[in-house]
Formats: structure tokens, C-alpha cells, sequence
């Protein structure tokens, strides 16, 4: 991961906008990829947007690939044999969580700038 995050040029995309979010649902130990999709879902509802399954694991496997999460199998709480994978903050994981924010906090300023000039221009 760069020091630096090249704007994409118009909006912000999806899976970083979802990589956003599972890193701070990460540090309130919402653990599990399901949970995370549910929360996720049940957040944007008023909002019309529903992420769907295979995007949200797409930017877990990102966050793992960016040395920011690591999986975790456990036993499932009263299953002999079933595994739930739960997702914590890989060796120095929290640091490049902590630079991946900043960077994405000036996007959105940007993004949001975009949208105002947007709004005010044509509906002003």
C-alpha cells in the first residue's frame, strides 16, 4: 500500500468505500464476515444502497492482501465441527489501517466537495 491514494477521479469506488468501513466495524470488534455484511446492509438501507456478498469479501481479501487483516478460524460456539472465520488486525495491521483512513478521509472531502458543487449548480 502507497504512502499516497490517487484520487480515481470522479467518485469514490465501492470496494474502497467498503474497505472504509470493514476496517472501522474492525475496530469494534464486529469480527465475521456475515456479521459484517449484515451490519453493512442494514446501515445503508435508509440510503437505497444494499453491498452485496461477493464485494464485501472481495475488499476483506484486499484489506488481507494489504497486510491490514488476517483471518482467524474458530470453532463455532456449540458446533463440533463447523468454522466461523473471524477477521482481526493483522501484525502492524492497525498502523496501515490507521494511514488507509486518512487517505480515504481526503477522498471523501473531495467526493463531497464534488457533490455540493453539483447540487448548488443545478439546483441552487
Amino acid at each position: 500500500m502507497g504512502e499516497k491514494r490517487t484520487p480515481s477521479g470522479f467518485l469514490l469506488k465501492q470496494r474502497a468505500f467498503l474497505k472504509l468501513y470493514l476496517i472501522t466495524l474492525t475496530e469494534q470488534e464486529r469480527l465475521y464476515g456475515l456479521k459484517l455484511l449484515d451490519v453493512l446492509r442494514q446501515e445503508f438501507k435508509p440510503f437505497g444502497y444494499r453491498p452485496n456478498h461477493s464485494e464485501v469479501y472481495k475488499a476483506l481479501h484486499d484489506l488481507i492482501e494489504d497486510g491490514i487483516l488476517k483471518q482467524v478460524k474458530q470453532k463455532k460456539e456449540g458446533m463440533k465441527y463447523q468454522e466461523v472465520v473471524y477477521y482481526r488486525f493483522a501484525e502492524g495491521g492497525q498502523e496501515k489501517a490507521k494511514l488507509y483512513k486518512r487517505q480515504l478521509k481526503a477522498e471523501l472531502d473531495r467526493c463531497a466537495a464534488l457533490i455540493r458543487k453539483a447540487i448548488e449548480d443545478n439546483f441552487g
